[in-house]
């Protein structure tokens, strides 16, 4: 026979926006918010993590824009604008 798993009460903090509009996209799938969270901590233990991947997002960090900086640099190179020979000269031209 199944035991009915016993159900605890949480509170958490999440932005309100957030909550309703996740509110209305749950609700036309058929489920409530606490429903969504039960399936979400269930795949938590299957998968023994988050269900998902999670990493940095694609943005325009600094990083990411000075290598858009250094690859349109190759690109004049290659096109003649730069007239760096070495690496030493590449960098001094940046």
């Amino acid at each position: 026979m199944y035991a009915k798993p016993i159900k605890i009460q949480t509170s958490l903090r999440i932005e309100q926006n957030s909550l309703q509009d996740a509110k209305k996209i749950l609700e036309e799938m058929g489920m409530n918010f606490s429903e969504a969270v039960n399936i979400f901590t269930k795949m938590i233990v299957a998968h023994r993590g988050l269900p998902f991947e999670v990493k940095l997002p694609d943005s325009d960090t600094e990083l990411t824009q000075k290598l858009k900086v250094a690859l349109e640099e190759v690109a004049k190179t290659e096109r003649g604008e730069l007239k760096a020979t070495n690496a030493r000269d590449f960098l001094d031209e940046l």
